[in-house]
């Protein structure tokens, strides 16, 4: 008997990743990809022309098909649904003045944690419709609908109404996961009192409709809910991904308010929570210092493994774009403790892994403390090849880590949805027998553990004598 087959899509920041799949084991038979232009603000044309390329002969037999997008990002469209400028991207800053302007006028971070589930940041939706509205206000009066890339992708596959789910729907700032709505309230004192349009918020195993040929298309979600989807995440699972930014998110049954704005109080894609740490340096903070170094990253790997753990005292606060979290969209990395003894490469290449490390292991301990179990932490993305970060990510996370096998997991994880919408079963269909772990960590012992608090808490006293704060909005 032929096997029903699914595609996923990951329509990341810098491109698209295609999976096609055995809709029943979830085994992989084909995949495509198609990069994406560099920058912060994208032509959403960009993206149907990659997807176009990526998926082109491997979509003829397939059944139904998912997109997992890049979360929060502003696709803004008018009556005639143009498109009416290009999409501003999680990644762009500009709108970091709107997020603290929101933060205030509706009463606090508190206010927004219990309305919305996060307090905003310059990477949510909510705060570039502010943007738009204060600085391009006559595009802002065009605006009739307005779409997260995922909803955008989806919309364009089916030709019909739009829709999202649940889960991207959390990342926006004017959808309340805990109560399943949007704010329409906190959008239009956003948008200066606009109310566009905003997709229909579908199930977990909804379908979106169809395309022009008959094949099935999800509701599709976020980046982050997708790869949550695809590693089936039980109980005391966290991952820790290292792609363009860096996030640590788990499963969990009920939804997160942290009013210090470190933890966002996402929903997932299967009806439950996602409680998500996340930092705007990862994996490029290791490209961009071995680049400096003048060696490759397999160099930049034997150069860090050499150095001592502590590297000698350097602490690397690697800001380099801004920083989510902490919430300091204007800063810039810096290194401290520099003497004549510890101004070598390797402990400058250690120094990198450590800081990276340690935005994440700070991200860790604040999804702990609202509510997540940390049994182990699953190493994900591109970051995780790096032989240096596997050796310093037990030190300073304090668990046992364990690194799956290298695939793409938002695609998967938008495969799996899609098989489910081509079922409508009530759970999505168990696909975990085909995932493997390619590496497990050695558990760190007690001493290891103490010497990665002490990397910790120095990378924290750096950012605190450099920024004044210990949390994102000053709280210790």
């Amino acid at each position: 008997m032929t096997a029903e087959l699914v595609a996923g899509i990951d329509s990341s920041t810098q491109s698209t990743k295609v999976v096609v799949c055995d809709a029943g084991t979830g085994e992989i038979v084909r995949t495509g990809r198609a990069p994406h232009p560099d920058g912060t603000e994208v032509d959403p044309a960009a993206w149907w022309e990659a997807f176009e390329t990526a998926t082109t002969g491997l979509l003829d037999d397939v059944k139904a098909i998912g997109i997992g997008g890049q979360q929060h990002g502003m696709v803004t469209l008018d009556e005639n649904d143009d498109v009416v400028r290009p999409a501003l991207l999680w990644n762009d800053n500009r709108s970091a003045q709107a997020a603290l302007d929101l933060i205030d006028e509706l009463g606090g971070p508190s206010v927004w944690a219990k309305s919305v589930g996060s307090v905003p940041v310059a990477s949510f939706t909510v705060t570039k419709l502010r943007w738009l509205a204060d600085h391009e206000p006559e595009l802002a009066d065009r605006v009739a609908r307005v779409m997260l890339p995922h909803d955008w992708l989806t919309w364009k596959l089916t030709g019909g109404d739009p829709v999202t789910d649940r889960g991207d729907a959390s990342g926006t700032g004017y959808f309340s996961p805990s109560d399943n709505a949007y704010r329409l309230d906190v959008l239009a004192h956003a948008f200066g009192g606009r109310t566009p349009e905003l997709p229909t918020v579908l199930g977990p195993a909804d379908a979106a409709g169809h395309t022009k040929n008959g094949v099935l298309v999800s509701a599709g979600t976020g980046d982050n809910m997708a790869a949550a989807l695809a590693l089936e995440l039980q109980p005391g699972d966290v991952v820790v991904s290292l792609g363009t930014s860096g996030t640590v998110f788990g499963v969990a049954e009920t939804g997160a308010a942290d009013a210090s704005g470190e933890v966002a109080g996402f929903a997932d894609a299967t009806g439950r929570f996602l409680p998500l740490a996340c930092t705007l340096n990862a994996a490029r903070v290791l490209t961009s210092t071995a680049a400096m170094l003048g060696a490759t990253l397999s160099e930049f790997d034997r150069l860090a493994l050499r150095a001592e753990p502590g590297a000698g005292g350097l602490t690397f606060l690697p800001y380099l774009d801004g920083e989510r979290t902490p919430n300091l969209p204007g800063a810039t990395g810096s290194l401290t403790g520099l003497t004549r003894a510890n101004m070598t490469p390797e402990n400058l290449a250690r120094s990198a892994v450590e800081g990276m490390l340690c935005g994440l292991a700070a991200g860790l301990d604040a999804v702990r403390a609202h509510g997540l179990d940390v049994h182990r932490v699953l190493l994900i993305g591109g970051g995780a090849q790096s032989a240096a970060v596997r050796a310093v990510a037990p030190l300073v996370f304090g668990v046992p880590v364990q690194l799956p096998e290298v695939a793409e997991y938002v695609a998967i994880g938008a495969a799996r949805q899609a098989a489910w919408a081509l079922t409508s079963s009530a759970e999505p269909p168990s696909w975990q027998g085909n995932q493997k772990t390619r590496l497990e960590l050695d558990e760190p012992t007690e001493a290891q553990r103490a010497e990665g608090h002490r990397i910790q808490q120095r990378h924290l006293e750096a950012r605190e004598a450099a920024y004044g704060v210990r949390r994102t909005f000053g709280e210790d």
